[in-house]
């Protein structure tokens, strides 16, 4: 399915707010930090960092650089700034990473806090970030407000097709010159009035896309869904990723890149792995493709494929929808560590093969538990230095630590958007609504129908229909508190 971002700023409406109480109950989504948690935070923000306690390791001074960061429009906790320059045969990329050990005691009240909760829950209007706000969106986060602040330096190399050609991290202060956010960047780079490093990030964004269609790895184009505020309430919008958005991703994934590159030599760490698609499933994309009449060449592979698909055109929506449950079982990794069968995986199994590569999560320590791990463990790897034992004692549960949270958190995001589309649907009962069908289960008559306007996917129970085919229904039913809509066959 598209993904969902949660980006309303506003109180919720009345009429979902016990439904969105109910869910955070039912997932025991996290509320306020407790006031243990709170002093604990508001103790280190103000004493500051402090490595030798901690072990960190030495700190260079790379305030000299000119970093500067990119998110969405109203971000406070931010985790990366990166900083851009071209070389006589290639491209350097500097970025920096919050450096969140900085500010965390192993072991303290802020630690076993993080791991309870495993990552940042996303909701209207609020959050249930990983670390209270004095540090996530004060010490620790990366703002452009004039101070230095502890960071993971990583400093990739790459050659002038954009091949990974070194790539190291050691912590250091640094400084972020300027707080940008997609569309501002993306507006500038519009009107040809973008500094010279925004080129830069377009330049190595492209040579890292084609990166990943030589080594075979594929990145879903579905439009995302939003929900949004404004004057005029609430209401979904389907919205297509900038340009920007996929350039800055690619240096994300390089980074991740490197990270489980430096892993994988000293076999310590813990990686991102998705298992390879199994051949039956690619065989039964095609059986979808042919029932779509899209035509799907025996020579070309997946990833031609999916490049080759419109979104814009409903079968092809459908067509990509469909693809989205090819690679399943994303997991975490610990490199060493024996499966269920009693051995350490090792080969496909490492990897995470939509990106076709070795991946690691390592650049969201502010809003992510496992990062904050890679980043440790890399560090010490690149500076010959001990990985403390705090680092090494989590590893073990740190997979099963994820997988709840993760678990947790995308129930909590599908079930707001469902209760929010059920709100906007509530005042098209009884209209006609068209859309197409981009999931369907024949065995159950059910599925799940892309509507443009209202901005929805909604789930259907309707016989006589299939995948691609394009429908006229009108709201039958509509439940505020469970996010439940039902459809019946529009008349004709």
């Amino acid at each position: 399915m598209p993904a969902r971002q949660i980006t309303a700023r506003a109180q919720a409406p009345e009429p979902i707010q016990a439904g969105i109480a109910a869910l955070r109950a039912e997932l025991e989504v996290p509320d306020d930090f407790s006031p243990e948690v709170v002093a604990a935070a508001e103790q280190a923000a103000a004493h500051g960092v402090d490595e030798a306690r901690w072990q960190l390791g030495e700190r260079v001074d790379r305030t000299d650089l000119d970093f500067v960061t990119i998110d969405p429009e109203g971000s406070k906790d931010l985790d990366q700034a990166m900083c851009l320059e071209r070389l006589t045969d290639g491209f350097l990329v500097w970025y920096a990473i919050a450096d969140v050990a900085a500010w965390v005691e192993p072991g303290g009240a802020v630690d076993l806090e993080a791991h309870r909760r495993g990552q940042t829950f996303y909701a209207p209007a609020e959050r249930a970030p990983l670390h209270p706000a004095v540090l996530s969106e004060g010490a620790a986060s990366l703002l452009a407000d004039g101070r230095p602040r502890p960071a993971l330096l990583w400093r990739i190399e790459l050659d002038a097709a954009g091949a990974q050609r070194a790539a190291s991290v050691q912590r250091a202060l640094v400084r972020s010159r300027e707080q940008l956010t997609y569309a501002g960047v993306q507006a500038q780079l519009d009107a040809g009035t973008a500094p010279e490093w925004v080129g830069l990030l377009r330049e190595i964004g492209q040579l890292r896309e084609q990166q990943e269609v030589e080594r075979g790895g594929v990145s879903l184009n579905l439009p995302e869904q939003e929900i949004v505020s404004d004057e005029d309430g609430w209401h979904t919008e389907f919205r297509c990723p900038l340009p920007i958005e996929g350039w800055n991703a690619q240096v994300s994934l390089l980074t991740g890149m490197a990270a489980a590159s430096i892993m994988l030599q000293a076999q310590t760490g813990i990686l991102r792995t998705l298992p390879p698609a199994q051949q039956r499933d690619v065989e039964r994309l095609r059986g979808i493709a042919r029932g779509l009449r899209i035509d799907w060449p025996e020579q070309m592979g997946y990833p031609d494929f999916v490049r080759s698909l419109d979104v814009t055109r409903p079968t092809h929506l459908a067509m990509m929808t469909s693809c989205t449950r090819l690679f399943r079982g994303a997991a975490y990794t610990v490199l060493g560590q024996a499966d269920q069968d009693g051995e350490a995986p090792s080969g496909d199994a490492l990897k995470h093969n939509a990106l076709a590569a070795h991946y690691a999560h390592c650049t969201a320590p502010l809003r992510r538990l496992v990062d904050r791990y890679v980043g440790e463990i890399c560090v010490h790897l690149c500076n010959q230095t001990e990985i403390p034992q705090w680092v090494l004692d989590a590893l073990p549960t740190l997979p099963d630590e994820m997988r709840e949270s993760d678990s947790r958190a995308k129930k909590f995001e599908r079930g707001i958007v469902d209760l929010t589309e059920a709100l906007v649907l509530s005042s098209h009962t009884g209209r006609r609504l068209e859309g197409v069908v981009v999931d369907h289960d024949p065995k159950k008559d059910q599925g799940t129908i892309s509507i443009a306007e209202p901005a929805v996917e909604a789930r259907f129970q309707m016989p006589g229909v299939a995948l691609g085919q394009e429908v006229a229904v009108e709201v039958d039913s509509v439940d505020l508190l469970k996010g439940v809509v039902t459809f019946r066959p529009a008349a004709s």
